[in-house]
């Protein structure tokens, strides 16, 4: 398990790019056709089959209609309990579009813009040491372009094993012993960013911060993400996931999604799995926002339908035209997000092409959303399976690569 703590830092950068993939690295059988929602099934239980994913969930919008929506496999090995549409899994970093959507809520709202100085929100100033006279905008949070950098040793510190949880299984000390988890109680939001930012706390560092200018450099960061779910919470004086509650999940009808797993039943629960004969205990993060939205593939598909309403100016659900707007358009200057990840970025999301998209991964965990500019077509793909090693990447690679293919045949043809 050689760097294995690095690897879902730094999974993103090879997992969005499969859309760019030749589709002919992975193809479907020359006698198989995908026209109809019972052909896409038959498709998608072959790939299944052939794939070491324990379940996972498919969802299909075109015109504003959901085409296809179906699960496969199990979301408990153990207990033989099936992977259905209503199964509840963490998407990871697909979490950040909430934190999007939270953002635009709150500069609708009038609390801040984009160009605003986000000291001029916080109750504490976050100061780059190698950039002490840099402004740092909202603007910069939500494109990755800030200088605040997540350092793996101290992010996954974040990271913990519920308590109560069994610690004796293999599953438990592959957490602690190759991401360094420990059983323990929650911290605050507010208190785990400045133990990271602030200069008197325990896992401040220069090395969380990057000598260039605010808005010039990409550098993915889940810190800096969950920094910005907190200027909403320091604006509006709600905790974030109570905001999001309210102004997001709420008008969206998606009531099988929250931040706090223990609001489910265990057999809503998809079990998270680092391989198919290894479970893995209940894990949370203190900076939650970034990557610990829970939800299912009925609810996300509900999410997925707004944002390509919004995207072909169809929605104000949410917000007005105008805000759905703002999380679509390129923000940044042309050659500043890499080009094998994406174009631009609007306000988390990644632009490519006439793509739309925003992937995510945890241990035991990894997903895919994406739709087209016009909004006209969209999917999402959620799996309980783990992509944090070479191998596992891989092999969800494969898998995602296939699901990609026939979900195109058969978007096409209908």
């Amino acid at each position: 398990m050689k760097n294995l703590h690095l690897l879902p830092l730094i999974l993103l950068l090879s997992i969005v790019v499969f859309t760019s993939c030749d589709d002919d690295e992975v193809t479907t059988p020359p006698s198989l056709t995908v026209n109809t929602a019972e052909e896409l099934t038959a498709a998608l239980s072959d790939i299944y089959q052939n794939a070491d994913a324990p379940g996972f969930a498919v969802s299909v919008v075109k015109n504003d209609v959901v085409l296809y929506q179906q699960a496969f496999g199990k979301a408990d090995i153990e207990n033989n309990q099936v992977y259905t549409n209503q199964t509840v899994q963490p998407i990871g970093s697909i979490s950040k579009t909430f934190v999007a959507a939270a953002i635009v809520k709150a500069i609708e709202q009038g609390y801040f813009t984009l160009n605003t100085d986000v000291n001029d929100i916080l109750p504490v100033e976050i100061t780059n040491p190698k950039q002490t006279n840099a402004v740092i905008r909202v603007r910069d949070l939500v494109t990755h372009t800030s200088g605040l950098l997540d350092q793996p040793e101290a992010y996954f510190q974040a990271y913990y094993i519920l308590p109560g949880e069994d610690l004796s299984t293999p599953g438990a000390e592959i957490l602690r012993s190759g991401f360094g988890m420990q059983q323990r109680d929650p911290v605050g939001l507010d208190e785990f960013l400045a133990e990271y930012y602030l200069s008197d706390g325990d896992l401040y560092s220069l090395d969380n911060f990057a000598a260039t200018e605010p808005g010039s450099t990409w550098n993915y960061s889940n810190l800096a993400t969950s920094l910005a779910a907190f200027l909403v919470e320091a604006a509006t004086s709600i905790p974030f996931d109570a905001y999001v509650e309210t102004h997001i999940l709420q008008p969206l009808g998606m009531g099988q999604t929250a931040y706090n797993n223990s609001v489910f039943s265990p057999d809503q629960l998809a079990k998270l799995y680092w391989d198919q004969s290894t479970p893995l205990p209940n894990y949370a993060n203190d900076s939650y926002p970034d990557a610990s939205v829970y939800t299912s593939s009925d609810d996300l598909t509900k999410f997925l339908l707004d944002m390509m309403q919004g995207a072909k100016g169809q929605s104000t659900t949410l917000f007005s035209k105008a805000g759905y707007e703002m999380l679509f358009n390129a923000l940044l200057p042309a050659g500043i997000t890499p080009s094998f990840l994406a174009d631009n970025h609007g306000v988390f999301w990644f632009l490519q092409g006439t793509t739309i998209k925003h992937d995510g991964s945890d241990p035991g965990t990894t997903c895919n959303l994406e739709f087209s500019a016009t909004g006209e077509s969209g999917y999402l793909l959620l799996t309980n399976m783990d992509a944090s090693t070479t191998v596992h990447e891989t092999a969800y690679l494969t898998l995602v690569q296939q699901v990609d293919n026939v979900i195109k045949q058969f978007v096409t043809a209908n």
